[in-house]
């Protein structure tokens, strides 16, 4: 019992030693992970994706960031993946990817959110799927998984839509 306390005073610590933009969208972001796990089981993807941003060519590029949104589309990733660890479910790289969508759409950050696949090349049936989103050079969730995936498909921020067709 002593341990649980302690290992529970450790997690307040730490938590208490974030920075304040973390500690204020944990709850907000563990029920954006809620909702996007929700939506990915009883919305057909057709529906769901309109709201991921506009389906773009498959074309593996970036928006360029100024420092300041670099920083915070960094801390976007970060709370993201850290309230993901904390999810009775499995928060896995979609649900993480529509919430940094939401969120980074919520400060107006261009971002591109990726769909890829890749084969097992030993075994043929053997498909993985992965779902990862971008925002200048930040990672934001899901990893750079541009050496590792096909990329299948990709949304942009709306805001980005514009400048691709011109």
């Amino acid at each position: 019992m002593t341990y649980l306390f302690a290992r529970l005073r450790h997690k307040a610590s730490t938590f208490r030693h974030q920075p304040v933009f973390i500690r204020a969208w944990v709850l907000p972001v563990w029920l954006l992970l809620a909702i996007g796990k929700t939506l990915i089981f009883i919305v057909s993807f057709r529906r769901l994706a309109p709201h991921l941003g506009r389906r773009s060519a498959i074309a593996p590029w970036v928006p360029l960031l100024t420092p300041a949104q670099e920083g915070r589309a960094r801390l976007i990733g970060c709370v993201v993946r850290l309230t993901a660890k904390y999810t009775p479910w499995d928060s896995n790289c979609f649900p993480q990817a529509i919430a940094a969508r939401v969120l980074l759409g919520l400060y107006g950050l261009p971002y591109v959110l990726y769909f890829g696949m890749r084969r097992n090349p030993l075994e043929p049936a053997d498909i993985k799927a992965h779902a990862w989103v971008v925002a200048g050079r930040v990672p934001v969730t899901g990893g750079s998984s541009f050496g590792h995936f096909t990329v299948v498909g990709c949304f942009v921020a709306p805001p980005l839509a514009g400048v691709l067709r011109s």
